[in-house]
């Protein structure tokens, strides 16, 4: 009798674990469900997304679930990685807004990676011009949310490439007129990681990881020390970068605003 009923506890106790570990896996498949479906309603345009920094943020949103395309003037990208067959490639450019209307439709969130060197007028064109088109372009369409990936202020150094960062902080205010609250500018420095330029990759990280590693046990402030402070910027990873501008398109509880080097460090973590 004694045996009977040991046997028949041990058989319900064999039950009870079966459907817990059915419950389990029911709800493990249930959320994992609500999270593709919460993915799949974001849809993400990454203006230069085939460049340093865009191709990783199109990775990053690749590997968080959600739909991504790019728009670059040269289209498509060269690399022949895997993740290239999952991104939707258009070429326009936006110093023709026109071009850049197809890329926009059912868009929800933008992160624009635009931007370059040469003469001052060149680079106000490519950083300001440019990046406003777009910017009017998405709040047009009723795009939810803007991303900028911009520059750290390095002081007296900006007096040297005046037009990159005079086009940078205009973008900004366009973004900031046009989206509020909906609008993120991301303000890293010196954004080091492995950047592949043809066949060569460049390991920018042999520099700029130990130095992130020094210059981020620094208090703030020390940036802030006339002429050497901004030197004392610390580096960030691009993979850090591509992390919290995905965060700042897709999470509406994200503190938008200016986001510096120091709150993508702490993103990142």
């Amino acid at each position: 009798m004694f045996r009977s009923l040991i046997r028949t506890r041990s058989q319900a106790s064999s039950s009870v674990v079966a459907m817990s570990s059915i419950t389990q896996r029911g709800n493990e498949r249930l959320l994992s469900k609500t999270a593709a479906s919460h993915s799949g309603d974001k849809k993400i345009l990454v203006l230069g997304g085939n460049g340093y920094v865009g191709s990783h943020i199109c990775k990053e949103a690749l590997r968080q679930g959600f739909s991504v395309s790019s728009l670059s003037r040269s289209g498509r990208s060269s690399l022949h990685d895997s993740w290239v067959e999952d991104v939707t490639w258009h070429r326009g450019d936006l110093l023709s807004p026109d071009s850049l209307k197809p890329a926009l439709e059912g868009i929800t969130s933008v992160i624009s990676c635009v931007g370059g060197f040469g003469s001052n007028s060149h680079m106000v064109k490519i950083n300001g011009t440019a990046n406003i088109n777009a910017v009017k372009a998405a709040a047009e369409q009723g795009v939810k949310r803007f991303v900028y990936i911009s520059a750290a202020d390095f002081g007296v150094i900006n007096n040297l490439i005046r037009g990159y960062f005079d086009g940078k902080r205009a973008t900004e205010a366009e973004i900031f007129d046009k989206f509020g609250n909906r609008g993120t500018v991301l303000r890293p420095g010196f954004i080091h990681g492995t950047r592949q330029v043809g066949s060569i990759k460049l390991p920018l990280s042999l520099i700029g990881a130990p130095l992130e590693m020094v210059l981020k046990l620094f208090p703030k402030e020390v940036t802030k020390i006339p002429l050497i402070g901004p030197l004392l910027i610390p580096p960030v990873n691009v993979k850090s970068v591509a992390g919290t501008a995905v965060k700042a398109a897709v999470d509406p509880d994200f503190a938008s605003g200016v986001v510096d080097v120091y709150r993508i460090l702490q993103h990142s973590h």
